[in-house]
Protein backbone atom coordinates (compact mmCIF):
# COMPACT_ATOMS: atom_id res chain seq x y z
CA UNK A 1 0.00 0.00 0.00
CA UNK A 2 3.03 2.30 0.06
CA UNK A 3 2.21 5.33 -1.51
CA UNK A 4 -1.71 5.27 -1.04
CA UNK A 5 -3.89 7.03 1.00
CA UNK A 6 -5.82 4.90 4.39
CA UNK A 7 -8.17 6.78 6.02
CA UNK A 8 -11.75 6.92 7.62
CA UNK A 9 -12.84 10.14 6.82
CA UNK A 10 -15.72 11.41 4.70
CA UNK A 11 -14.76 13.31 1.34
CA UNK A 12 -15.92 16.50 1.08
CA UNK A 13 -18.90 17.17 -0.67
CA UNK A 14 -18.61 17.77 -4.10
CA UNK A 15 -20.43 19.73 -6.28
CA UNK A 16 -22.47 17.54 -8.85
CA UNK A 17 -20.80 16.03 -12.16
CA UNK A 18 -21.47 13.91 -15.03
CA UNK A 19 -23.34 10.91 -14.73
CA UNK A 20 -22.95 7.43 -14.62
CA UNK A 21 -23.42 6.05 -18.27
CA UNK A 22 -26.59 4.28 -18.91
CA UNK A 23 -25.75 0.18 -19.50
CA UNK A 24 -23.61 -0.89 -16.38
CA UNK A 25 -24.88 -3.56 -14.23
CA UNK A 26 -25.03 -2.69 -10.24
CA UNK A 27 -22.44 -4.72 -8.01
CA UNK A 28 -21.13 -4.37 -4.80
CA UNK A 29 -21.70 -1.66 -2.21
CA UNK A 30 -18.72 -0.80 0.26
CA UNK A 31 -16.52 1.77 2.39
CA UNK A 32 -13.77 2.65 0.39
CA UNK A 33 -11.08 1.80 2.56
CA UNK A 34 -7.88 2.98 0.75
CA UNK A 35 -6.81 4.76 -2.48
CA UNK A 36 -3.66 3.30 -3.83
CA UNK A 37 -3.48 5.49 -6.88
CA UNK A 38 -5.49 7.67 -8.90
CA UNK A 39 -7.46 4.34 -10.71
CA UNK A 40 -6.80 1.94 -8.02
CA UNK A 41 -8.77 1.58 -4.51
CA UNK A 42 -9.52 -0.92 -1.88
CA UNK A 43 -12.95 -1.39 0.05
CA UNK A 44 -13.49 -2.58 3.20
CA UNK A 45 -14.24 -5.85 2.50
CA UNK A 46 -10.75 -6.94 0.98
CA UNK A 47 -11.44 -6.46 -2.90
CA UNK A 48 -9.41 -4.03 -4.79
CA UNK A 49 -10.86 -1.93 -7.88
CA UNK A 50 -9.37 -0.93 -10.97
CA UNK A 51 -11.39 1.93 -12.56
CA UNK A 52 -12.82 0.58 -15.37
CA UNK A 53 -12.72 2.91 -18.61
CA UNK A 54 -9.43 5.53 -17.35
CA UNK A 55 -5.99 5.28 -17.12
CA UNK A 56 -4.38 7.78 -14.38
CA UNK A 57 -1.01 8.34 -13.90
CA UNK A 58 0.75 5.74 -13.00
CA UNK A 59 2.81 5.76 -9.57
CA UNK A 60 6.66 4.76 -9.34
CA UNK A 61 6.59 1.13 -8.32
CA UNK A 62 9.95 -1.21 -8.76
CA UNK A 63 12.62 0.77 -10.78
CA UNK A 64 10.13 2.70 -12.69
CA UNK A 65 9.68 6.71 -11.79
CA UNK A 66 6.45 8.03 -11.03
CA UNK A 67 4.56 9.11 -14.14
CA UNK A 68 3.81 12.98 -13.85
CA UNK A 69 1.00 13.88 -11.69
CA UNK A 70 0.76 10.77 -10.67
CA UNK A 71 0.57 12.34 -6.85
CA UNK A 72 -1.83 14.72 -7.83
CA UNK A 73 -4.49 12.24 -9.67
CA UNK A 74 -4.00 10.19 -6.43
CA UNK A 75 -5.16 13.37 -4.43
CA UNK A 76 -8.07 13.61 -6.25
CA UNK A 77 -9.22 10.37 -5.97
CA UNK A 78 -8.88 10.61 -1.96
CA UNK A 79 -10.56 13.62 -2.24
CA UNK A 80 -13.76 11.93 -4.04
CA UNK A 81 -13.57 8.61 -2.32
CA UNK A 82 -11.90 8.36 0.49
CA UNK A 83 -14.18 6.85 3.14
CA UNK A 84 -16.77 7.28 1.08
CA UNK A 85 -19.99 4.14 0.59
CA UNK A 86 -19.95 3.64 -2.75
CA UNK A 87 -21.48 1.26 -5.53
CA UNK A 88 -19.70 -0.65 -8.35
CA UNK A 89 -20.96 -0.77 -11.35
CA UNK A 90 -19.94 -3.59 -14.53
CA UNK A 91 -19.77 -3.75 -17.86
CA UNK A 92 -18.83 -7.25 -19.58
CA UNK A 93 -16.36 -8.02 -17.39
CA UNK A 94 -15.86 -7.97 -13.68
CA UNK A 95 -12.81 -8.99 -12.58
CA UNK A 96 -8.89 -8.79 -14.49
CA UNK A 97 -6.19 -11.37 -14.14
CA UNK A 98 -5.70 -10.00 -10.97
CA UNK A 99 -8.96 -10.76 -9.68
CA UNK A 100 -9.42 -6.57 -9.05
CA UNK A 101 -12.82 -5.34 -9.70
CA UNK A 102 -13.00 -3.86 -13.14
CA UNK A 103 -15.39 -1.61 -11.83
CA UNK A 104 -17.15 1.90 -12.28
CA UNK A 105 -17.47 3.91 -9.13
CA UNK A 106 -20.74 5.79 -7.50
CA UNK A 107 -20.47 7.72 -4.41
CA UNK A 108 -23.99 7.24 -2.51
CA UNK A 109 -24.94 11.18 -3.48
CA UNK A 110 -24.61 9.96 -7.09
CA UNK A 111 -21.20 11.16 -8.49
CA UNK A 112 -19.04 9.14 -10.37
CA UNK A 113 -15.75 8.86 -10.23
CA UNK A 114 -14.73 8.43 -13.53
CA UNK A 115 -16.40 11.03 -14.84
CA UNK A 116 -14.83 13.27 -12.00
CA UNK A 117 -11.48 12.63 -13.18
CA UNK A 118 -12.39 12.84 -16.57
CA UNK A 119 -13.62 16.29 -15.99
CA UNK A 120 -10.45 17.73 -13.71
CA UNK A 121 -7.88 15.91 -16.67
CA UNK A 122 -6.19 13.07 -13.85
CA UNK A 123 -7.59 10.42 -16.04
CA UNK A 124 -7.44 9.40 -19.89
CA UNK A 125 -10.21 7.62 -21.55
CA UNK A 126 -7.94 3.92 -21.50
CA UNK A 127 -11.09 0.50 -22.36
CA UNK A 128 -10.53 -2.68 -23.63
CA UNK A 129 -13.83 -4.42 -25.71
CA UNK A 130 -15.44 -5.50 -22.51
CA UNK A 131 -14.92 -2.54 -20.69
CA UNK A 132 -16.40 -0.52 -23.15
CA UNK A 133 -19.47 0.41 -21.94
CA UNK A 134 -19.66 4.62 -21.50
CA UNK A 135 -16.96 4.92 -23.87
CA UNK A 136 -18.61 8.40 -25.84
CA UNK A 137 -19.47 9.63 -22.48
CA UNK A 138 -15.80 9.61 -21.38
CA UNK A 139 -14.51 10.21 -24.51
CA UNK A 140 -16.64 13.52 -24.54
CA UNK A 141 -14.95 14.94 -20.84
CA UNK A 142 -11.60 13.97 -21.83
CA UNK A 143 -11.53 16.35 -25.03
CA UNK A 144 -13.72 18.87 -23.31
CA UNK A 145 -10.48 18.66 -20.52
CA UNK A 146 -8.11 18.20 -23.11
CA UNK A 147 -9.07 21.44 -24.88
CA UNK A 148 -9.19 23.38 -21.43
CA UNK A 149 -5.21 22.01 -20.94
CA UNK A 150 -7.02 20.56 -17.09
CA UNK A 151 -5.16 18.48 -15.17
CA UNK A 152 -2.55 15.99 -16.91
CA UNK A 153 -3.69 17.76 -20.57
CA UNK A 154 -1.20 20.64 -19.30
CA UNK A 155 1.40 18.65 -19.19
CA UNK A 156 3.35 17.34 -22.43
CA UNK A 157 4.43 14.09 -21.58
CA UNK A 158 0.26 13.79 -21.99
CA UNK A 159 0.18 15.94 -25.00
CA UNK A 160 -1.56 13.91 -28.45
CA UNK A 161 0.62 12.35 -30.23
CA UNK A 162 1.07 12.75 -34.27
CA UNK A 163 2.00 9.56 -36.12
CA UNK A 164 5.81 11.29 -37.73
CA UNK A 165 6.87 11.57 -33.91
CA UNK A 166 6.11 8.10 -32.70
CA UNK A 167 9.15 6.36 -32.85
CA UNK A 168 9.95 8.10 -29.63
CA UNK A 169 6.97 6.68 -28.09
CA UNK A 170 7.56 2.77 -28.47
CA UNK A 171 6.51 0.73 -25.51
CA UNK A 172 4.56 3.14 -24.25
CA UNK A 173 0.75 3.62 -24.35
CA UNK A 174 -0.53 6.97 -26.20
CA UNK A 175 -3.36 8.98 -28.08
CA UNK A 176 -1.97 9.59 -31.36
CA UNK A 177 -3.61 11.86 -33.94
CA UNK A 178 -3.46 12.09 -38.11
CA UNK A 179 -5.01 11.89 -41.57
CA UNK A 180 -5.16 8.20 -43.04
CA UNK A 181 -3.09 8.53 -46.02
CA UNK A 182 -3.84 4.78 -47.39
CA UNK A 183 -5.97 2.28 -46.07
CA UNK A 184 -5.40 -1.87 -47.26
CA UNK A 185 -6.78 -5.53 -45.79
CA UNK A 186 -4.27 -7.94 -46.01
CA UNK A 187 -4.70 -11.74 -45.33
CA UNK A 188 -8.37 -10.47 -43.35
CA UNK A 189 -6.23 -7.90 -41.56
CA UNK A 190 -7.21 -4.50 -41.66
CA UNK A 191 -4.07 -1.41 -41.88
CA UNK A 192 -4.84 2.06 -41.53
CA UNK A 193 -1.55 3.79 -42.89
CA UNK A 194 -0.11 7.09 -42.10
CA UNK A 195 2.60 7.63 -44.19
CA UNK A 196 4.07 6.90 -47.71
CA UNK A 197 5.86 4.19 -46.56
CA UNK A 198 4.00 1.13 -44.59
CA UNK A 199 7.78 -0.43 -43.37
CA UNK A 200 8.31 2.95 -41.21
CA UNK A 201 5.47 4.88 -40.64
CA UNK A 202 2.66 4.97 -38.48
CA UNK A 203 -0.09 2.18 -38.63
CA UNK A 204 -3.02 1.36 -36.74
CA UNK A 205 -3.96 -2.80 -37.30
CA UNK A 206 -7.25 -4.10 -36.94
CA UNK A 207 -7.39 -7.78 -36.51
CA UNK A 208 -10.33 -9.61 -38.12
CA UNK A 209 -12.51 -9.75 -35.15
CA UNK A 210 -11.64 -6.08 -35.28
CA UNK A 211 -12.69 -5.72 -38.39
CA UNK A 212 -15.86 -7.28 -37.67
CA UNK A 213 -16.41 -5.65 -34.38
CA UNK A 214 -15.75 -2.15 -36.49
CA UNK A 215 -18.23 -2.78 -39.38
CA UNK A 216 -21.13 -3.97 -36.88
CA UNK A 217 -20.56 -0.12 -35.28
CA UNK A 218 -20.93 1.36 -38.65
CA UNK A 219 -17.60 2.03 -39.20
CA UNK A 220 -15.56 0.45 -42.50
CA UNK A 221 -12.10 1.89 -42.52
CA UNK A 222 -11.65 1.69 -45.90
CA UNK A 223 -14.11 4.29 -46.25
CA UNK A 224 -11.33 6.53 -43.68
CA UNK A 225 -8.37 7.21 -46.00
CA UNK A 226 -8.00 11.04 -46.10
CA UNK A 227 -9.91 11.13 -42.59
CA UNK A 228 -8.22 12.70 -39.55
CA UNK A 229 -8.62 10.24 -37.03
CA UNK A 230 -7.29 9.77 -33.04
CA UNK A 231 -6.57 6.57 -31.96
CA UNK A 232 -5.32 5.30 -28.50
CA UNK A 233 -3.55 2.25 -27.85
CA UNK A 234 0.11 0.80 -26.85
CA UNK A 235 2.73 1.63 -29.38
CA UNK A 236 5.47 -1.23 -30.30
CA UNK A 237 7.60 -1.62 -33.44
CA UNK A 238 5.81 -4.07 -36.16
CA UNK A 239 7.11 -2.32 -39.67
CA UNK A 240 7.30 1.04 -37.90
CA UNK A 241 5.42 2.32 -34.94
CA UNK A 242 1.89 0.80 -34.61
CA UNK A 243 -1.26 0.40 -32.47
CA UNK A 244 -3.46 -2.76 -32.40
CA UNK A 245 -7.35 -1.30 -32.54
CA UNK A 246 -9.54 -4.21 -30.72
CA UNK A 247 -12.59 -2.83 -30.52
CA UNK A 248 -14.29 0.71 -31.75
CA UNK A 249 -13.93 2.73 -28.92
CA UNK A 250 -10.41 2.74 -29.77
CA UNK A 251 -10.87 5.42 -32.75
CA UNK A 252 -12.32 8.90 -32.96
CA UNK A 253 -13.18 10.03 -36.64
CA UNK A 254 -12.34 13.44 -36.22
CA UNK A 255 -14.41 16.77 -37.96
CA UNK A 256 -11.83 19.00 -40.32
Amino acid sequence: MAGGVAARARPAVARPGPPLPDGLAEGERDRVAAVLSGDTLDLDGGLRVRLAGVQAPSPGRDDRPAQPLAGDATAVTASFALGAKVTLFYGDDRRDRWRRALAHVRREDGAWLQGHLLQRGFARVYTWPRTATGARAMLDLERTARANRRGLWSDRFYRVRNPAETWGDLDSWQVVEGRVVDAAIVRGTGYLNFGLDWRNDFTFRLESPARRAFRAAGLDIMDLIGWRVRGRGWVYPTNGPMIDLTHPAQLEVLED
